[in-house]
């Protein structure tokens, strides 16, 4: 059987707090505000999340089509057998990313601050 003291109670709720607290920081992105494309692992356009316009580019097996609207983008159309970039849908958070490997295109959407997913060393 466990005897609660006076400030067990407190101390279990500061900590909760904390947890929570720091978790939504860990998990919080900032809106999305510029795309990046990248096309066999250079940089083809880094269009503003501003406007609604499409952004074609060529790959190893064809082009793939871009849709952008103000504040997301997704990958429309690809050549790709599995369409797995596709179903990714629209992206609309800094950090996000649609990979379409075979045809060697990727969408990232960035915003303000720069946020890694990974630390390498």
């Amino acid at each position: 059987m466990t005897v609660w003291r006076t400030g067990d109670a407190g101390v279990v709720l500061a900590g909760l707090a904390a947890v929570i607290a720091l978790g939504a920081h860990a998990w919080s992105r900032g809106p999305a505000e510029r795309a990046i494309v990248r096309a066999a692992g250079s940089i083809v356009e880094t269009p503003a999340l501003t406007r609604a316009h499409t952004v074609s580019v060529k790959g190893p097996l064809g082009m793939t089509l871009i849709e952008i609207e103000p504040g997301r983008a997704r990958i429309a159309r690809d050549p790709s057998p599995r369409q797995l970039c596709v179903r990714q849908g629209w992206l609309s958070q800094a950090g996000d990313t649609a990979l379409c490997l075979p045809n060697q295109v990727s969408l990232e959407i960035r915003g303000r601050d720069t946020l890694h997913d990974t630390l390498a060393y």
